[in-house]
């Protein structure tokens, strides 16, 4: 299958998946800071994973994954509906800590930063 394609098919699903999750799946224990950042799907059609980012503490990002892995069947068949695929991939649903890093790394060269202003003063 053509790279070009599988790119097409994975941003098709990130925006469904996200319009499903957001707007059709009425579990209290995802969070409403949740977010799915990226699809990846395999060149056989056959997996998707999904990777989904949480802007809450550690608990509640537990919460919201195990719901969301409890729940993949049902957002796969309720994105099935709004897609026209012959088989519809199954998901895997993996936590984005990438806004965390990014933050972090930020921090750290803001404070790199400032120690420098400081020690040239």
């Amino acid at each position: 299958m053509s790279t070009r394609r599988v790119q097409r098919i994975n941003s098709l699903l990130r925006e469904v998946l996200s319009e499903v999750i957001r707007n059709e799946v009425k579990n209290p224990k995802i969070s409403i800071f949740t977010t799915v950042t990226e699809v990846d799907v395999s060149k056989d059609l056959d997996s998707a994973k999904v990777y989904i980012s949480v802007i809450e503490d550690d608990i509640k990002k537990q919460e919201t994954m195990d719901a969301l892995d409890t729940a993949a069947g049902y957002i796969a068949v309720l994105a099935s509906k709004k897609v026209s695929l012959r088989h519809f991939p199954s998901l895997i649903f993996k936590l984005d800590d990438s806004c965390e890093r990014f933050n972090k790394i930020d921090k750290l060269l803001r404070r790199i930063e400032d120690d420098r202003r400081d020690t040239t003063d």
